[in-house]
């Protein structure tokens, strides 16, 4: 039987007991209704490592778990990789979150770009970004990560760009460069992904001036959730731990 892995915001330590905060309990508790004595992993995102435990009291309103062994994990790619991705309509903004995780990647900074057909006051913002890490938790609890991936503030892609570094950084662009990337090892990747329109001239000459590489990943146009997976697959297969 598969162990659940549950994240959890609290501190974890050998050979305690805690109860879990109301996220977490409610999970364990209501969603997954597991008793006591069944096993679980716990994480809090703190380090490449989680913990095994054991539940001793489960019911509707508590959770009280047995803290065991800490387990140390390696599956963290060597490559950092920072997705800039344009705020996108529907779920395409939340898959994209969801497989990012899932493929290793290290941040993600929504942006708003020229051609985004997105419109969220502030309010609604601040929800959307409570609903993305919420994603990101999970895709973490599915995928065996220990580290949560940083979400960063919606930000404008010129502000982004000009304070944005790594090794190699890519503004995606369907007449970009074809060529393939140096072949010396780096540890840090950055992307920037436009919306469905696709990012403006302007705002790829910007992302060019400030150090960006104009890069075309394929002979076909890509959708904005497609681009940005597919960018992080091939720094994976060949800088990080895809190889």
């Amino acid at each position: 039987m598969r162990i659940p892995r549950i994240y959890t915001p609290q501190h974890l330590e050998e050979n305690t007991t805690i109860d879990l905060d109301s996220s977490a309990a409610n999970h364990v508790g209501k969603v997954l209704r597991m008793q006591a004595g069944r096993p679980l992993k716990l994480f809090n995102g703190d380090g490449p490592f989680h913990f095994d435990a054991v539940i001793e009291h489960s019911d509707r309103k508590r959770v009280t778990v047995a803290i065991q062994n800490k387990i140390s994990s390696n599956n963290e790619s060597p490559l950092a990789i920072h997705v800039g991705q344009a705020l996108s309509k529907g779920d395409k903004m939340e898959w994209v979150i969801q497989k990012a995780v899932e493929l290793g990647v290290t941040d993600i900074t929504p942006l708003w770009t020229e051609n985004c057909d997105v419109k969220l006051n502030a309010e609604r913002m601040e929800k959307k970004h409570s609903q993305w890490q919420g994603i990101i938790i999970s895709a973490c609890e599915q995928c065996g990560r220990d580290v949560l991936p940083k979400l960063h503030p919606v930000q404008k892609i010129q502000d982004w760009i000009i304070n944005i570094n790594g090794d190699l950084r890519w503004v995606l662009d369907p007449r970009g460069n074809p060529e393939s990337s140096p072949q010396n090892s780096i540890s840090s990747a950055v992307v920037a992904i436009g919306p469905e329109g696709g990012l403006t001239q302007d705002e790829i000459q910007q992302a060019c001036n400030s150090g960006f590489n104009a890069k075309l990943i394929g002979p076909r146009v890509l959708r904005t959730e497609t681009a940005a997976l597919t960018a992080v697959t091939l720094l994976q297969n060949q800088f990080g731990d895809f190889k």
